[in-house]
């Protein structure tokens, strides 16, 4: 029992899911700046944000595999299916259970936020869907990255902020926007290790479409643009310290090679975790 909870501990990326939490996280700081939150509907929203993540992942898994993606001893993590690990008979039952909570989540969700929180919800799940499910995949055609920006972003934290104040938040986008960024640079360092295969598969990704060098510079570019959002939130100066870290992080991404981008695709997850932490002590000391 302990080694199957284990597995799928595994199985759902756990090192992917701070790009659904850390958007959440901002959106409530932001609705503590205004007044006292709803507890409840703060971890509802939490949940209903990572299940809609594990949803994706475990959709990649299924499809990436069902595509010829994912082979055993794939340069990237381990997925299930391709290393015999689950059938892809388990990975559906999985996704449908996942999504069956996200859905829950979401009803109540509905019944607090009104027709806006469901709009949200039910283009969230069709992005999670088609992030590789279909013959037209977000991330086949090249343009889920603008997809992340915008889910892992300020619509995550637009949304958590409405539900606790009932409005929407200007400054909740501008920093929702820097969640947004840094989960596009995960999505950008998984690019460029993939780069090779993800040509043989027919995966156009930006790298694919543009080069390696191109990713690598993408990168910085996307920590670069953190500077104004954090000018827009009136930010009192500690969050900074993620575009340092950034930096940091794009000089070893010119240098990675082989499994060290996994290592990198991590550290930038925790930097997305570093933001909502840093945003915290800011609020605190305001």
């Amino acid at each position: 029992m302990k080694s199957s909870i284990l597995k799928w501990i595994r199985i759902v990326r756990p090192g992917t899911l701070g790009a659904g939490a850390a958007p959440v996280f901002v959106g409530l700081i932001v609705a503590a700046e205004e007044r006292t939150f709803d507890w409840v509907i703060a971890l509802v929203t939490l949940l209903a944000a990572l299940t809609i993540q594990i949803a994706s992942n475990l959709i990649n898994d299924y499809y990436d595999f069902k595509k010829g993606l994912d082979k055993a001893g794939r340069l990237g993590p381990k997925r299930a299916i391709a290393e015999g690990e689950v059938s892809p008979q388990t990975m559906k039952k999985a996704i449908i259970i996942d999504i069956a909570i996200a859905v829950l989540c979401g009803m109540y969700l509905t019944l607090v936020g009104g027709l806006p929180i469901l709009m949200i919800g039910c283009v969230s799940l069709l992005c999670a869907w088609l992030y590789t499910a279909t013959p037209y995949s977000l991330s086949y055609l090249g343009i889920a990255d603008l997809f992340v920006l915008a889910f892992f972003g300020p619509i995550a934290t637009l949304g958590t902020t409405y539900l606790q104040i009932e409005q929407f938040s200007e400054k909740a986008f501008w920093l929702g926007m820097v969640s947004g960024l840094i989960s596009m640079g995960i999505l950008t360092i998984n690019n460029i290790r993939d780069i090779d295969s993800d040509k043989k598969a027919g995966k156009r990704s930006i790298v694919v479409r543009f080069g390696k060098k191109f990713g690598e510079w993408e990168y910085f570019s996307l920590f670069m643009l953190i500077i104004p959002c954090l000018y827009l939130a009136n930010s009192a100066g500690l969050c900074y310290a993620v575009v340092a870290m950034g930096i940091g992080l794009f000089l070893q991404l010119k240098k990675a090679k082989g499994k060290a981008y996994n290592k990198l695709l991590i550290r930038t997850g925790q930097a997305n975790l570093l933001f909502a932490f840093l945003l915290w002590i800011e609020y605190l000391i305001s």
